[in-house]
């Protein structure tokens, strides 16, 4: 029997079914996202706005203009600052190693003139030079910007120094015994010397003479990039102060105008800066480098000559070239030669009369110095051997010593000289790093400034 539904059932089906939740309509929601998003390009559409964007790209050009000059010129005030402190000074050692060791051979072959007793003077003057050698070796060894080649070079020297004083002391010993292995011993020597020590040693200036000349062209390279960004920022802001002026009518935005003044110091100071460096670097070459170079060259020229002199009046034509002329005369005349090319190339440089001088006085006692071997050797040929040692020894007392002090009074004063250009041209980049920043920094502020006093009249 079925029975009809209750009236119960409807409303139970009723609360069966889910009820949906119904609720006023209310505004749009957002996430702060776009809503930050369409603010600002709202706000790119408005002339504040605009000007807001204008003064962070100008300042951030401005920055960027000042840091970029900082880091170029900082670059080369590093380069200029190496050439001061370490690439002239090592490149003068090396040359100082290279003319202590030719001074050693001359001296030792100086005493053998004065038969078994050498005397004291000479042999003070070997062992002064010898010193200076290990002393000048020390000081380019403790430089921690020595290259790899110039360190390979200087352990070179410390290993070979030691045998040549050996082979010295050898022929000293068998000199003063009167044997005449004590010719063959300084002959060995000799050879150590021209054919070991002194190629090392010019080796080692070379080296150091090129890395001389490669931190002065770093230094004196433009910064093309500091000089671009410098146009390009003086651009934006004088686009940016036309654009103010057509827009209001007003003249200056002080703002934009500081700004504007602040990075043309910048760029004129660079620009002069940079020249001024670029001038006493040149003049420290020109005017300083390339006459030391020239003078360094002429003095161990002279003692190699005077080794060459000595060596042939002890050798007596013992030794002989592959083409059967002497050794020692055949080397002498070529030294000679080279050292009076020398000579006049160091006149030609120099530009005063304290550098024209003295090279003037040292080509003078260069000629007296051929005239009196000349006579020694005639001495020589006649069989006189006393008085070819007599006029040799004299040379030694007044035309040779007189082209080494001249030669080296002609240094010193080349040496002052390429130290005063170089440094003037080190400081005329000191102070422009921390003043590119610093006015960059002002710019910078200015502009900000500038743009929100415009935006301030908006409101």
């Amino acid at each position: 029997m079925t029975h009809p539904p209750t009236a119960r059932t409807a409303p139970e089906k009723a609360r069966a079914q889910p009820s949906v939740p119904v609720t006023a309509p209310g505004p749009d929601r957002r996430t702060p996202r776009p809503r930050a998003t369409d603010r600002m390009r709202a706000a790119a559409t408005t002339e504040p706005g605009r000007l807001r964007v204008i003064g962070a790209v100008l300042a951030l050009i401005v920055v960027a203009f000042g840091g970029v000059t900082a880091l170029e010129v900082q670059d080369r005030a590093g380069s200029a600052n190496d050439v001061v402190e370490h690439s002239q000074p090592l490149s003068s050692h090396a040359a100082d190693i290279f003319r202590s060791l030719a001074a050693a051979d001359a001296a030792v072959t100086e005493g053998f003139l004065a038969g078994r007793q050498e005397p004291a003077g000479t042999r003070k003057e070997y062992d002064e030079a010898i010193g200076n050698t290990y002393k000048w070796l020390q000081a380019a060894a403790s430089d921690t910007s020595a290259s790899q080649e110039s360190r390979a070079r200087i352990t070179e020297l410390y290993e070979k120094l030691p045998e040549y004083v050996r082979l010295v002391e050898r022929a000293r010993d068998n000199n003063r015994q009167g044997f005449p292995l004590g010719g063959a011993y300084l002959r060995y020597a000799n050879e150590k010397m021209t054919e070991g020590l002194l190629p090392a040693a010019e080796s080692l200036y070379v080296s150091e003479t090129e890395r001389l000349g490669r931190d002065r062209d770093d230094a004196r390279t433009w910064p093309f990039l500091s000089i671009g960004l410098g146009f390009v920022t003086l651009g934006a802001l004088y686009w940016a102060q036309r654009r103010d002026y057509r827009r209001t009518n007003r003249v200056f935005n002080r703002g934009l105008l500081v700004a504007t003044a602040a990075s043309t110091v910048v760029l004129l100071w660079l620009a002069v800066g940079h020249t001024m460096a670029r001038s006493g670097l040149r003049d420290a070459d020109v005017h300083g480098q390339r006459s030391l170079d020239v003078l360094n060259s002429a003095r161990i020229d002279s003692l190699k000559a005077r080794a060459n002199e000595n060596l042939a009046l002890v050798a007596r034509g013992s030794v002989l070239t592959p083409e059967g002329e002497d050794k020692y005369e055949s080397g002498f005349t070529t030294e000679m030669e080279e050292l009076g090319r020398q000579l006049a190339k160091a006149e030609k440089l120099a530009e005063d009369s304290k550098g024209k001088g003295p090279v003037n006085r040292a080509l003078n006692a260069t000629e007296e110095w051929r005239r009196s071997h000349t006579a020694a050797r005639e001495s020589e040929k006649r069989g006189d051997y006393t008085d070819a040692r007599e006029k040799i020894g004299r040379s030694k007392t007044s035309s040779y010593k007189q082209v080494g002090d001249e030669l080296e009074a002609a240094r010193v004063h080349e040496r002052d000289q390429f130290r005063t250009a170089a440094e003037s041209g080190r400081g005329a980049l000191s102070l422009l790093p921390f003043g590119a920043v610093l006015l960059a920094l002002l710019g910078a502020g200015a502009v900000i400034a500038g743009v929100n006093r415009r935006v301030s009249e908006y409101r």
